[in-house]
């Protein structure tokens, strides 16, 4: 995995899971990660409470927002008003398997319509003037890979795409669960990197079956950018390493004890505006996995959050848990508990 300016690590939007909270708490990880919203259909900006849909913090520059939709009227209009929030990038979602999305006619099925993505995509363009991208599988069901991953991406970059990001398996959606979409399917790394090699001046970025940042050094070399999602959600320990080794720039933070430490004061404007310390910390269970003490941590997150009226001293008591150990061992990182 490069170390340029140029070369993108995405956390991917993931439904329940990349909210603002969690968005805000990755930047606090990493300065240089891109963040997407967790995807929200056109009609739902349109015709929904957008300050909840959209808000997010200043500091989680640069943000994507993830789109879904078919309707090209519908997407151009929604795309204006994400834009008008300030968000850096629009994306299309032309990926997601679930039974709602496909009831919906988006996401993983338009694999089968890339003239009508061509169009969403087109009258997004027009519509604002930042960047929109799509991303998408390397096919659905039956499909000829070759053809159907040629044949999209076609057709949106002659439509004004700037990027697709590809998530590198099939997506069945007969017979597979969202679930099984995820893992079932055999990974096609291969496949991205012919699409690259036909399309070398085209930013294009890779997605799927990533766990590490040895993995994504790995399968990412020679395109534009990796995404992480389960992986970067589940293990955000790997989020400060980040900065270092895709850009070559120092850490925000020293380890995860100083991100915590600097993370505390949006906590507690959170809290002060009358929300739950839960709606944070869920999204922060993942921290010290493997550490003495990290079982302690979550046990603590993961009841005592909950209570009514729970404030910043249950994440310190959390994490004494594995600050305890450490100093124990003078700071060896011994142990399996976790």
């Amino acid at each position: 995995m490069p170390t340029e300016q140029n070369f993108r690590f995405s956390i991917a939007p993931m439904m329940e899971w990349t909210d603002r909270h969690c968005r805000a708490f990755h930047r606090t990880l990493s300065r240089r990660a891109w963040l997407y919203t967790e995807m929200v259909t056109a009609p739902a900006i349109i015709h929904g409470d957008r300050a909840r849909l959209l808000g997010y913090s200043q500091a989680e520059h640069p943000v994507v927002v993830q789109l879904g939709g078919s309707n090209p009227a519908l997407l151009a209009e929604a795309a204006r008003i994400c834009a008008d929030f300030g968000y850096d990038e629009i994306n299309l979602n032309v990926g997601c398997p679930s039974d709602r999305v496909k009831g919906g006619n988006f996401g993983a099925c338009l694999m089968r319509d890339p003239a009508l993505v061509a169009e969403c995509v087109a009258a997004m363009r027009a519509a604002v003037s930042i960047p929109v991208t799509v991303k998408c599988r390397i096919g659905v069901d039956d499909q000829d890979v070759e053809e159907a991953l040629d044949a999209l991406a076609d057709a949106v970059l002659a439509a004004g795409c700037a990027r697709l990001i590809v998530h590198a398996r099939k997506a069945w959606l007969k017979g597979l669960s969202p679930k099984e979409n995820r893992e079932i399917p055999p990974l096609d790394y291969d496949r991205v990197h012919r699409l690259k090699a036909r399309l070398p001046h085209v930013p294009i970025e890779l997605n799927g079956g990533l766990v590490t940042l040895e993995d994504a050094r790995a399968a990412g070399a020679g395109l534009d950018g990796v995404m992480l999602g389960r992986a970067a959600y589940q293990d955000p320990d790997l989020l400060l390493e980040v900065d270092a080794q895709v850009h070559g720039e120092t850490p925000p933070h020293a380890d995860a004890f100083e991100a915590i430490a600097a993370f505390e004061p949006y906590i507690a404007a959170h809290l002060e505006a009358g929300g739950r310390l839960h709606d944070i910390t869920r999204h922060m269970l993942g921290l010290f996995g493997g550490r003495p003490g990290a079982r302690t941590y979550r046990r603590t997150l993961a009841t005592e959050a909950l209570v009514p009226g729970a404030g910043l001293e249950v994440l310190r008591k959390a994490v004494a848990a594995i600050r305890r150990p450490l100093a124990k061992d003078d700071g060896t990182r011994t142990g399996t508990e976790g």
